[in-house]
């Protein structure tokens, strides 16, 4: 029996391609998957490294956290292989090697806190570890929820007013509940519930990204209609500034009751930033950053925490006993790692508050160094380009803002961490992701990752085309009779 070689090509004389015999493209999930062993690996090796410098024997939590990051990892890895299964083989290995190493840092800092409570005979604290790779699983099962619950990014475009209202909501709840029940550190961005505490916000940027995504989608035109021309820019008329003076508000309203200057940058950052991906106008920037420079004016007057924010930042060395010792401690810290680092469980980063979740940064600087920081700063690089990718490579608007939004939430929650505890910019007590302590974070991190590797899929997958039947060639062609009809005349 001959081959099925398809139909000559006209013109040539030679066989055409058949569609059902061309190759299948790759997927990457073989690189995802060898990835994530790299991923497993290097973990692993720190936690060795982190039990032999504070010279301890590899105690049961080594094989507990190893164990549990492959079985959890692995799990994750076969959900996007079946889901997803043209994704970018690089987002999850970079999620994975960054929470790893988170995992090893909040060990580290365990260990200290253990030491000391043996040296001063005070009560050894819960570990922290415990409990993160507890969020690490909640993460993931939402991953893996997220996967086979959204197979199409764009049907979350018909729930844009949802996400907007259930948005709002959930970052207006903490201001308006009790103090007992949502504050913290002086911060009102809590929602205690018994031994657990979430932040609302976390899960509210998810879905104000959504409700961004396909409000600019059906408004494009509203914000892309030109003004007066002014200095070279075409400004936008004054009726159409409405969302933006919107979001303005509340944003400085989200820093004034719940005194949360991380969440407020976040928020409004990215509406900005999707303004200008949808409309490509430089004026919209410029007018946001006007907004923003005008609110943080007034802010400073007004409030008093943000005036201590601010007064820490320019000198934390005048009142490095009190409201200075945090910002002090950590630049100690990064001044102690150098550019080699003191090396893992060999430094004390356990001297600033709040090291496992607000300082993490300075955590690391201190024990892997400049180097360790640059290669930690190339995997987060790596995983934005990633999502900036997918977001070019998508053919629908909805899913280029969606991919472009959550791409620089975490460009911007990175560069706004880094800032604060180098003092670049003043602190703003956000994390960072998937590698500082915490559970809200992580979990909605997760989600938008999910997300993230949704559209990468979409964008990635090969258009589907209908089969071409084979035709016999024009020489070899029976001949039809066509039946013309009959044409009645008309009446005259």
């Amino acid at each position: 029996m001959a081959p099925n070689v398809g139909t000559p090509d006209v013109g040539t004389g030679r066989p055409a391609a058949n569609p059902s015999s061309a190759p299948a493209l790759p997927t990457g999930r073989g690189i995802e998957l060898v990835l994530l062993a790299f991923a497993a690996v290097t973990t692993t090796a720190a936690l060795v490294l982190v039990e032999a410098n504070q010279e301890q024997q590899l105690t049961s939590s080594l094989v507990y956290v190893g164990l549990a990051y492959l079985a959890l990892f692995g799990i994750a890895h076969l959900a996007v292989r079946k889901w997803a299964p043209y994704a970018d083989p690089l987002i999850l290995p970079s999620v994975a090697l960054l929470n790893g190493l988170g995992l090893v840092m909040i060990h580290r800092l365990d260990l200290a806190d253990a030491d000391r409570a043996a040296l001063t005979g005070g009560d050894v604290p819960a570990a922290l570890i415990t409990r993160q790779v507890a969020w690490t699983t909640v993460g993931l099962a939402l991953f893996i929820a997220v996967l086979w619950f959204v197979k199409d990014h764009r049907a979350l475009s018909r729930y844009t007013y949802t996400a907007g209202f259930a948005g709002l909501v959930l970052l207006a709840l903490p201001g308006l509940l009790p103090s007992s029940l949502s504050e913290v550190n002086g911060a009102k961005i809590w929602l205690r519930l018994g031994i657990f505490s979430i932040q609302p916000g976390e899960f509210a940027k998810l879905l104000l990204i959504v409700f961004f995504a396909g409000f600019l989608v059906q408004k494009r035109d509203l914000f892309a209609t030109a003004g007066r021309r002014f200095l070279g820019m075409e400004l936008p008329r004054a009726r159409d500034l409405a969302p933006l003076l919107v979001a303005w508000g509340l944003s400085v309203g989200v820093l004034v009751v719940e005194r949360d200057l991380g969440t407020s940058l976040l928020f409004f950052g990215i509406l900005l930033v999707l303004l200008y991906a949808a409309t490509e106008r430089v004026s919209w920037m410029i007018i946001g950053l006007a907004f923003f420079a005008a609110g943080a004016t007034v802010a400073y007057q007004l409030f008093g925490h943000v005036q201590v924010r601010v007064q820490v930042w320019l000198d934390p060395f005048a009142d490095f006993d009190n409201r200075g010792y945090q910002i002090g401690q950590a630049l100690f810290g990064l001044g102690t790692g150098g550019v080699g680092g003191t090396g893992l469980g060999a430094g004390r980063p356990d001297l600033v508050p709040f090291a496992e979740s607000d300082f993490m940064l300075s955590t690391l600087g201190e024990e892997l160094g400049l180097i360790g920081l640059a290669a930690i700063l190339v995997v987060y690089l790596v995983m934005i380009t990633r999502g900036l990718r997918s977001a070019l490579a998508v053919r629908d608007s909805f899913g280029k803002l969606l991919a472009t939004g959550m791409s620089f939430v975490i460009a911007l929650q990175t560069f706004v961490v880094i800032g604060g505890v180098s003092k670049l910019i003043p602190l703003t007590g956000l994390t960072l992701p998937f590698l500082s302590y915490g559970g809200s974070s992580l979990v909605a991190n997760y989600a938008l990752v999910a997300l993230l590797l949704r559209i990468s899929n979409a964008a990635r997958a090969p258009l589907t085309r209908r089969p071409v039947q084979p035709q016999a060639p024009i020489a070899e062609a029976s001949t039809e009779f066509v039946q013309r009809p009959e044409v009645k005349k008309a009446d005259t």
